[in-house]
């Protein structure tokens, strides 16, 4: 049985490619990390439905999935081999995205970008940029749109029982996070209550949760100035960290090498990592890392469920 009529038509095609439409992105944002990026994705998608015969494709839903993955595959392998920044650059933003079937503006992504984050977790996206391509899609076709491995294999071009130890083995580095502190639960909570109150822009609740004599380091790709920047004390640290609501916004909770810290990942790529130095309920010590080479040695996992 097919999901196509007998005599199918540019209109149909156009109609049924819609009603896949927020799925496709949804798989392609998972694969890709980037609203952008994904959207290029689906519209190739679409360029080469456009371009097939119509009652060749049985299943409509699964044909353009497959393609989708595809051509995610390809971006992800050819990031990887040129090692440029993923991260849109303004030209990508102000590009529009046109099909038969409808124009979506690239002025929308902001919106779009924070719910398909939301609905993913910035922690997660960040973990899934450390594996590679083929774990990455077989990961996230298998554990979050159910595909069966037999589908998936070909894509990656493996077999099924490959492409089941792809999915295994990002599986495990996805989950497999380090036994924690023994206090992971008391640092969860007061790094999650300075991010609430940040986000909030909320000065006395901040100047709770940090000591008197709390010192913040930001490095230098981190701090406003061309060098590395030092704040002392707690009304310092509070004014910065409320200068920052508007980050704080796409920032979320994370284990960094084994401790409770947030990470900053628009568009799913690691841009800032906040290491923190908890005693008893209290913040002492902030430290911020941009660095590029100091990030990339920085072991991030998703927080254990509560």
């Amino acid at each position: 049985m097919t999901d196509r009529p007998d005599v199918p038509g540019r209109s149909w095609v156009a109609d049924r490619f819609q009603q896949e439409r927020n799925r496709l992105v949804g798989v392609a944002y998972r694969l890709l990390g980037s609203t952008s990026e994904a959207e290029d994705a689906v519209q190739e998608a679409w360029l080469r439905l456009s371009r097939s015969d119509p009652e060749s494709v049985e299943n409509m839903s699964a044909w353009l999935t497959t393609v989708v993955a595809r051509i995610s595959l390809n971006m992800l392998r050819d990031r990887r081999s040129r090692r440029e920044d993923p991260l849109d650059d303004q030209a990508d933003r102000d590009r529009s995205l046109t099909t038969d079937s409808g124009t979506q503006s690239r002025s929308t992504q902001p919106e779009q970008e924070a719910v398909l984050a939301d609905s993913v977790g910035l922690a997660l996206l960040v973990v899934l940029d450390t594996l590679t391509p083929a774990e990455r899609l077989a990961f996230v076709l298998h554990d979050m749109f159910d595909l069966p491995f037999d589908q998936i294999a070909p894509i990656v071009d493996r077999s099924p029982a490959a492409a089941r130890q792809l999915a295994s083995r990002a599986r495990r580095r996805v989950r497999g996070a380090a036994q924690p502190h023994q206090d992971l639960h008391r640092q969860r909570r007061v790094v999650e209550a300075y991010l609430t109150a940040t986000r909030g822009g909320d000065f006395d609740a901040l100047l709770a949760l940090l000591d008197p004599h709390v010192v913040l380091h930001a490095d230098r790709q981190a701090g406003p100035t061309a060098g590395p920047t030092t704040l002392n004390g707690a009304r310092a640290v509070a004014g910065g960290a409320v200068a920052s609501t508007v980050r704080a916004r796409v920032t979320e909770p994370a284990l960094i090498d084994g401790s409770v810290g947030l990470v900053m990942a628009p568009q799913g790529r690691l841009t800032v990592a906040l290491a923190f130095t908890i005693v008893g309920d209290t913040i002492t010590a902030i430290d911020i890392i941009a660095d590029p080479q100091r990030l990339a040695v920085l072991h991030i996992r998703l927080l254990p469920l509560p």
